[in-house]
């Protein structure tokens, strides 16, 4: 089984993932996002702490401890002349770290004319059923299943539903395109009759 496919989301949490937590928490903030936003609004010509207090309408001292928060998270920097821009590129590196992370994304870069069909490490939609791109996403799901022998349809929606939240739809497309064989009670799954290369 490939490695990415063995835990998708089980155990620790990732060091990426963390800090992508830990920015969506400091943005969860309603004052902080509304600071944030307002930074990244004024791009590099950044605010004052003054011009940031009176933009939000809120006391000096509620602006500074708003940067203050903003800057320890690495979400905005300040000037010795006190001036504070957004840096949100730190945002945009930590989406891409986490999507990296997903189990499905090591595969996923062997089949890169699927990447319009999957968000952030997740299937968003199934190709037409008659193009060639819906076979492909048969192959790559067999890769991520990996299956070795029979499994329970508890198992396989098990697996499935790390990378797509339609668990029915794509274990009904492995069967239609040969990459998964279902007992005839329709209760087990295993290998179909076309292997992953």
């Amino acid at each position: 089984m490939h490695p990415a496919c063995r835990a998708p989301y089980g155990g620790r949490m990732s060091a990426d993932a963390a800090r992508a937590a830990e920015f969506l928490s400091q943005l969860a903030v309603p004052a902080r996002l509304a600071a944030f936003a307002e930074l990244v609004r004024r791009g590099q010509e950044g605010a004052t702490l003054a011009e940031l207090a009176y933009t939000l309408d809120v006391p000096i001292q509620e602006a500074g401890n708003l940067l203050a928060r903003l800057a320890g998270a690495g979400l905005a920097t300040g000037t010795g002349n006190g001036v504070y821009r957004a840096d949100a590129s730190v945002l945009r590196e930590a989406a891409q770290a986490v999507d990296r992370a997903q189990p499905i994304a090591p595969l996923l870069a062997d089949f890169p004319q699927l990447r319009g069909n999957f968000a952030h490490g997740r299937l968003s939609s199934l190709p037409p059923t008659m193009s060639e791109r819906y076979h492909q996403v048969g192959e790559l799901f067999a890769r991520f299943l990996a299956l070795d022998g029979p499994h329970t349809e508890a198992e396989i929606n098990g697996r499935l539903s790390a990378v797509t939240d339609d668990v029915a739809g794509v274990r009904r497309m492995l069967v239609e395109t040969g990459w998964l064989e279902r007992d005839r009670a329709g209760t087990t799954y295993g290998p179909g009759n076309r292997s992953p290369s």
